[in-house]
């Protein structure tokens, strides 16, 4: 059993990935690229510490309730928690669930790196994994669940294929709790902005 912390987890979206997908944000990061789109997810401090196990039973839900395809990780920087994350991915893989991530890293800086602990092992159970920081400059509006152009995607086994990048999606996913609270994920630029509904 490992740690990981957590900024947040939504159990069943269509707004992150291919199909029906648990999601799971990670709290940390050190990149700090200007006008990231989860501002309050980069400070490297404790937010939802839960167990591997836990968050593997929470997924085995979402697959049983909501027929979900895969996982995606975000944040925050997945890598700072690989080794944690190495315990979830693997468990989904034996669910027979895809693995899609998101990185500020390049894919050859993680190959090559031996400062990530985990890093490699992390990228064995990936299925695709996107690249790259957020650039700012260089604002995408082709490409599905990407923010910028320099952002790649790396088809690390023949899950899925390019045709993921264009296919028709849903972008943006709004919740609305009982305190009137919404909650936006999806298109990067509103990702979890919050407002209070005031009568």
């Amino acid at each position: 059993m490992g740690w990981l912390n957590l900024a947040h987890f939504i159990d069943c979206s269509e707004a992150e990935g291919p199909g029906k997908r648990f999601v799971i944000w990670v709290q940390g990061c050190l990149m700090n690229c200007p006008k990231c789109c989860n501002q309050d997810m980069l400070p490297i401090k404790p937010a939802n510490i839960m167990s591997t196990d836990e968050v593997i039973a929470l997924i085995n839900q979402a697959y049983k309730q909501h027929h979900i395809e895969g996982i995606t990780l975000l944040g925050g920087e997945p890598f700072l928690q690989a080794k944690g994350l190495v315990i979830v991915a693997k468990a989904c893989k034996d669910l027979g669930l895809s693995v899609m991530c998101f990185t500020g890293y390049t894919y050859e800086s993680l190959l090559s790196t031996k400062t990530i602990d985990g890093a490699q092992e992390l990228l064995a159970y990936i299925d695709v994994l996107v690249d790259g920081p957020f650039k700012e400059n260089l604002p995408e509006d082709k490409r599905n669940w990407v923010g910028s152009t320099n952002q790649r995607f790396i088809y690390l086994s023949n899950c899925y294929n390019s045709s993921i990048e264009h296919q028709p999606t849903m972008t943006q996913e709004w919740r609305i709790d009982l305190n009137g609270s919404i909650k936006i994920n999806g298109t990067p630029y509103l990702m979890h902005f919050t407002s209070e509904n005031t009568p």
